[in-house]
């Protein structure tokens, strides 16, 4: 039997919607949509005939719900290094990205969810969906979340956020300045394309070196924040919090407004 693919690519003239595909999950991450959206993003960027890339999600519900947590269940302090690179292998994948990318962010994003969101160019929003890193909640330390943070608000909001894990609303997100434009849900996707093929029409070397030079800026910083994120979060599951939380998930799981995924 064919496998389902985690990741869908469709193409309107020059611009390639890549749409995180796994909605009964809340498009949460998990090794093949990691390994697909790793390898449909390059194949995408070095495609000649894509001028444009626009990243969201299937369904209503969510963008991205962050990691799956049938799989975080079953890392231990023996993998954790391996499967934590293996997601900065995928978050380097979205910020190595020479062509304009912008995020429609149909729902929920959250943990790695809300990370890749903002790590795209633009982000096109509706007004209630929640967004936000509530890793705290989950018992593991918000790194990578924190950093990312830091390169669009200010150091004491991002602490609040950050330590309390709270989500705001894709109106709050939008006063904040981490949503660009803030449209009807009907009307995120139409948005996000308008927005895509306005930065594909503009001259290709300035935008492509324009973002080089804020990947450079940035880099050392996300690197030493992955290297950083290995190192605590071994401590964090070194106390059994983060595996408690997830038994507890997976046992309310069955529940009709639980989903599968954790909030990293």
């Amino acid at each position: 039997m064919p496998t389902h693919d985690p990741v869908l690519i469709d193409r309107l003239d020059d611009i390639a919607v890549v749409r995180l595909d796994r909605p009964a999950a809340m498009n949460a991450v998990d090794a093949a949509l990691r390994a697909a959206l790793t390898a449909q993003l390059g194949a995408l960027d070095a495609d000649p005939a894509v001028h444009a890339i626009v990243l969201t999600g299937s369904g209503e519900r969510a963008f991205c719900g962050g990691q799956d947590l049938d799989e975080s269940a079953t890392i231990d302090t023996s993998t954790l290094a391996g499967w934590l690179n293996r997601q900065h292998a995928m978050y380097q994948a979205v910020r190595d990205v020479t062509k304009p990318l912008v995020a429609a962010l149909n729902g929920t994003a959250v943990g790695a969810g809300f990370q890749m969101a903002l790590m795209c160019d633009l982000r096109v929003a509706h007004p209630t969906l929640r967004m936000g890193q509530p890793e705290v909640k989950a018992g593991l330390a918000s790194i990578v979340g924190s950093y990312l943070l830091s390169l669009q608000i200010g150091h004491s909001l991002n602490q609040q956020l950050s330590l309390t894990g709270e989500l705001i609303t894709g109106e709050r997100a939008h006063a904040l300045g981490l949503v660009n434009d803030l449209v009807a849900a009907d009307q995120v996707l139409p948005r996000a394309l308008e927005r895509a093929r306005a930065l594909a029409a503009l001259p290709g070397a300035a935008l492509r070196t324009t973002k080089q030079r804020f990947r450079e800026r940035t880099q050392a910083g996300f690197e030493e924040a992955c290297s950083a994120g290995i190192r605590y979060q071994l401590e964090c599951y070194a106390t059994g919090e983060p595996q408690r939380a997830m038994r507890e998930f997976l046992a309310r799981r069955s529940t009709p407004d639980t989903s599968n995924t954790s909030k990293d």
